[in-house]
């Protein structure tokens, strides 16, 4: 059995720490549009401090640990880039100037690393106090599932952010409403993602892990990806498809521990199954995007930029 020592967490913590320091020295020290070459560099990099970690985490705690880690962080990294729809939208509609875009993800990203923070500690404490959440998470998951899956080609809208909408009202100015339709909006995001890892591990520490450092990849991801994200045709359909999957696991886990005769799905399912679903979908959406030109995910949102808020 696996249990996170007091140094394990202050080592992750520091680590992480110190790389959010990093990103943001260096984008305050040189404020400017990120390019295609640097945003592939620190997408590679991020990808292999994630990693290194797993590696390193699997050496200490074991390969059965480590594989949910992993499974954890291909599952976050899989959802941001749908959250990336929302984000390209946002700075679009608030024109947000391309020199501060990396700064004002940073700050966003950070804030929702704290708040992530906060949801795993509560959703740990009721994983264990309370079986029961476990069906709740499962049948909260396949709804979503289900919703992503109905509206799969409809386009976000900042319109409906009550918060941003309140603060429009009050005169703030666009950086601060980007900002706050950032933060928001991922907090709407991690109703989602967070049970989704529980699925995957009831571990809060690699639960932790593996949201830091897909979340930490988040910004370089925004920049590498956002001019090829409407090629992604087929993308809210297989997060939708892994969602469901990962209800179904929340909840037949709930029935085997009222019934140890109920079968569960192993991680090593689960991660195949997740590689599989995105393979799929990748696929067949370079494919359906060849035949089709004309065919993009969230068409009207991304060919057509929406109307700037002065």
């Amino acid at each position: 059995m696996f249990t996170a020592t007091v140094t394990g967490w202050a080592v992750t913590l520091a680590a992480i720490a110190g790389l959010i320091a990093v990103d943001v020295w260096h984008s305050r020290r040189r404020p400017r549009v990120v390019g295609l070459r640097e945003a592939s560099g620190w997408s590679l990099a991020y990808i292999g401090f994630a990693a290194l970690f797993g590696i390193a985490f699997a050496l200490v705690a074991g390969w059965d640990f480590g594989a949910q880690y992993f499974a954890g962080y291909v599952v976050e990294r899989s959802l941001s880039i749908d959250n990336l729809f929302v984000f390209v939208i946002i700075m679009s509609t608030f024109a947000v100037p391309d020199e501060h875009q990396p700064r004002l993800l940073m700050i966003g990203i950070t804030g929702a690393l704290i708040l992530r923070t906060v949801f795993i500690a509560l959703g740990a404490a009721m994983l264990e106090a309370f079986s029961f959440t476990y069906l709740l998470f499962g049948l909260g998951l396949t709804v979503t599932a289900v919703q992503l899956f109905r509206h799969r080609d409809a386009d976000p809208s900042v319109e409906e952010n009550v918060v941003v909408a309140a603060a429009r009202r009050r005169g703030l100015p666009p950086m601060l409403l980007a900002l706050l339709a950032i933060a928001t909006t991922d907090l709407v995001f991690a109703l989602d993602s967070i049970p989704a890892v529980f699925g995957i591990t009831q571990h809060a520490y690699i639960v932790f892990a593996a949201n830091a450092f897909a979340l930490l990849g988040l910004r370089p991801l925004y920049f590498l990806v956002s001019g090829l994200l409407d090629r992604l045709v087929y993308l809210s359909s297989g997060l939708a498809v892994i969602l469901g999957f990962i209800g179904v696991k929340l909840v037949l886990h709930f029935l085997h521990l009222h019934d140890p005769g109920v079968p569960e799905i192993s991680t090593g399912l689960s991660l195949g199954v997740i590689a599989v679903v995105l393979a799929i979908t990748s696929a067949a959406s370079l494919v359906e995007v060849r035949r089709d030109p004309r065919r993009r995910a969230h068409a009207g949102s991304l060919r057509a930029r929406p109307e700037r808020v002065e």
